[in-house]
């Protein structure tokens, strides 16, 4: 079918993708999850429950590590689950954080939790006779994993900012909402792992029978700071506030992250400005906008499934009528609003409540104790004492939020003693990956592990050239599906194979801007080279307080990818 923008080519028509089977045939995301879960003869899924599994928040992975040496022994891979829970806004409770910590001490492979860029904890390896187990546990607190993966709305986040405490809680809310309004109705989650009664189910509203056609991110984001990457997500809501108090909305739509190597036709995408909406049009757009996805999206190849995609093909003008046609709204124009960071703000800060607020930096969001620097113990510690919340952010830190001012001096040295407050250099603050090997099935190189050692040695590279209180976005994926958000990163690290990446450079420190690949299937140690001879020319020819990524612009070491299907593999 032809991409041109015109309304007769609404729908993509062809052989639907295998996927729109096993949703269709699914009952409602049931499949035969259950019978899987009593056969003890192997430790993973079927290939359709594989799939579906995702949709209750699990994906199935093995450990990579010892795979060979397994086959070589005639075993299958040891097949485990991870399991991302639904925390819109990302705000957990003591006692909830508590319970996670002795369920991953007792129930899973690696004893670590995993904050991570969707602003929520995951679980790593837990075996198949554990699976329900997990689940009981998690509602007996108040917490599920409906819908985290899979083709459907995931997880909402929020801007983690607590200091506007009453407009930040009021996006909270509004995230909290939206996740509500957008979840499926089946009950299977509960049938499946909570015993629940056995409930029929007819239809799904929002989402439809086949479900969306490929994953969909929505954020609540309060200006200026652009902690949660609005670019990286489909629909975003952009919070308007007069006088402290929110009273809309500016929409972004389309953005997303995730390519295919050497596929054109593939391509990381800002979102794009829909306009302003008043808060009580807020739910009703947020379902148009999934609707218009579910019904106009790409069924027949998953590559081209994302809304983005959709919205190049059909037409921005197009797809935004379509929303205010099911909304019943029309956008206004948009409320000036500005991003002028994204990184969390470290240490301590004071809310207009009073409330003191510490966030701590956890390289990768791998909460494990470490030599030395027993971090999940010293969260664990101050879970025991706090009185407030835990906020996790979209930058895989996490902050003790809710502080008085009689506690703030036990809750800072439980942090000290357990390594949880340590000098971080900028550059650490500012560098981010994700989980890749040895659990992630889709890894093609080395991210949460390569990250630590690399960033030290770009700190002594910034220290060779006289920028050592500056630094660079740097991100490292692992494969090209954008967990690590590289893609909106100064310079970003694309995984190819082992000890190979693709550079990116050209991102901006709002997150506003898309990379540009400057060199393909480098080596980690010409990585070094490459940032070496770049920093040094941003340390000599920079503009006054110019960023590294708008300095490769400026400087014409890539070009600006300004409009991505016609800029980024050009």
């Amino acid at each position: 079918m032809s991409d041109s923008n015109n309304d007769n080519n609404l729908i993509v028509e062809g052989k639907h993708a295998d996927n729109e089977r096993l949703k269709l045939e699914s009952n409602y995301l049931r499949g035969t999850i259950v019978e899987d879960l009593a056969d003890r003869i192997t430790g993973g899924f079927t290939p359709d429950n594989y799939q579906l599994i995702r949709t209750h928040g699990m994906y199935q992975q093995d450990d990579r590590d010892i795979r060979a040496e397994r086959q070589k022994q005639k075993l299958e891979p040891l097949h485990n689950v991870m399991l991302r829970a639904r925390m819109p806004g990302g705000i957990i409770k003591p006692e909830q954080w508590l319970a996670i910590d002795k369920f991953a001490d007792d129930y899973t492979s690696y004893g670590s939790i995993r904050l991570t860029t969707r602003q929520t904890f995951q679980f790593h390896g837990v075996l198949k006779p554990n699976i329900k187990l997990m689940h009981q546990t998690l509602n007996s607190i108040g917490i599920d994993s409906i819908a985290t993966a899979g083709d459907v709305n995931r997880n909402v986040l929020c801007t983690s900012n607590p200091v506007e405490s009453e407009l930040h809680q009021e996006a909270y809310e509004w995230a909290t909402k939206i996740s509500e309004h957008l979840l499926p109705q089946t009950k299977a989650y509960a049938e499946i792992w909570l015993d629940a009664e056995k409930v029929e189910t007819t239809e799904e509203p929002i989402l439809g029978k086949s479900y969306l056609p490929r994953k969909f991110k929505t954020t609540v984001v309060v200006p200026p700071k652009n902690d949660i990457d609005v670019h990286a997500n489909d629909m975003n809501f952009v919070a308007i506030a007069e006088n402290g108090k929110l009273v809309g909305f500016n929409l972004l739509v389309g953005g997303g992250l995730a390519m295919t190597h050497g596929d054109k036709s593939t391509y990381p995408r800002k979102a794009d400005d829909f306009g302003f909406l008043p808060l009580d049009k807020t739910l009703d757009v947020a379902a148009a906008v999934v609707t218009v996805q579910r019904d106009w999206g790409n069924r027949v190849n998953r590559k081209n499934a994302k809304t983005k995609y959709t919205l190049d093909r059909v037409g921005i003008d197009t797809f935004k009528a379509e929303v205010e046609k099911r909304a019943g709204v029309k956008f206004t124009e948009s409320r000036p609003y500005e991003f002028t960071s994204r990184g969390d703000d470290f240490g301590w800060i004071e809310g207009f409540d009073g409330k003191h607020h510490l966030t701590l930096f956890v390289e990768n969001g791998r909460l494990l104790d470490f030599l030395n620097k027993p971090l999940k113990t010293g969260v664990a510690e101050i879970a025991k004492v706090h009185k407030g919340d835990f906020r996790m952010t979209a930058n895989q830190n996490l902050i003790i939020a809710g502080v008085d001012t009689a506690d703030k001096a036990q809750i800072e040295k439980l942090a000290r003693d357990h390594g949880l407050l340590d000098n971080i250099s900028n550059q650490r603050l500012n560098s981010m990956a994700c989980v890749a090997f040895p659990t992630c099935p889709l890894a093609m190189a080395e991210a949460e592990r390569y990250l630590p050692g690399l960033v030290t040695d770009v700190e002594t590279i910034l220290k060779k050239h006289d920028v050592a209180d500056d630094h660079v976005i740097l991100r490292v994926t692992g494969c090209p599906n954008g967990c690590g958000r590289a893609m909106l990163a100064e310079i970003g690290l694309v995984g190819k194979g082992p000890g190979k990446y693709n550079m990116y450079l050209g991102g901006n420190q709002a997150g506003t801007r898309v990379p540009k690949l400057y060199q393909e299937n480098v080596d980690e140690t010409s990585i070094l080279t490459i940032i070496d001879e770049l920093v040094a020319r941003w340390s000599n020819e920079r503009n006054e307080g110019e960023a590294f990524g708008d300095f490769t612009i400026r400087a014409g070491i890539v070009a600006e990818v300004k409009v991505s299907k016609r800029d980024f593999h050009d």
